[in-house]
């Protein structure tokens, strides 16, 4: 492997899981796939998630394999981004542990996975946004169409870093990003 930076990036459900598709398989791919689930969902909906892939062809060890992290982590991925949905995100605190587990430094989309232990976000400025949002209830309360109004783009953003988070990964985050932070936990 190559010494260059690699950058894991997590879209939506996909954070832990390669996309799977029902067409026809290329031969020698082998996809790795990892299932998230909501805690209180039965433990044998994994096993119904395994026979549902073994009936479209997909043989755990063959061209499947359900460790996502362990994989990155030994493939040398140096970083990973979250982008988790709002279902996934009600389990951020057990995420988090297990991506902090692995030793990979992860940028989260919201403050709040840093104030759980996360180390570092960076996104829209969330409570910005609820301001702007009032603006435009108040216009349509005053007669404005919604149709009319324009659509915003975020113009005031978060970065809040975890420096013990930092300090538990054994990295040091460089002064100049210190500086930039809207929240530095300590």
């Amino acid at each position: 492997m190559s010494t260059r930076r690699r950058l894991l990036i997590a879209s939506g459900a996909a954070l832990f899981a390669a996309p799977v598709v029902s067409r026809a398989q290329q031969p020698g791919k082998v996809y790795r796939i990892g299932l998230l689930r909501a805690s209180e969902l039965p433990a044998d909906t994994a096993d119904a998630f395994r026979e549902g892939l073994k009936a479209l062809g997909y043989i755990e060890g063959k061209n499947i394999v359900s460790s996502a992290l362990q994989a990155a982590s030994q493939a040398r991925v140096q970083a990973l981004v979250e982008r988790v949905p709002p279902a996934t995100a009600a389990n951020r605190k057990q995420l988090i542990a297990l991506v902090n587990g692995s030793r990979l430094p992860a940028i989260y989309s919201s403050r709040r996975w840093v104030e759980d232990g996360g180390l570092v976000s960076y996104g829209a400025d969330l409570a910005h946004l609820q301001r702007r949002a009032a603006t435009y209830v108040d216009k349509i309360l005053k007669g404005a169409k919604p149709a009319d109004l324009p659509v915003e783009q975020p113009s005031t953003f978060d970065l809040t870093v975890n420096l013990k988070t930092a300090k538990t990964l054994g990295l040091t985050i460089p002064q100049s990003i210190l500086v930039r932070a809207t929240r530095v936990i300590e």
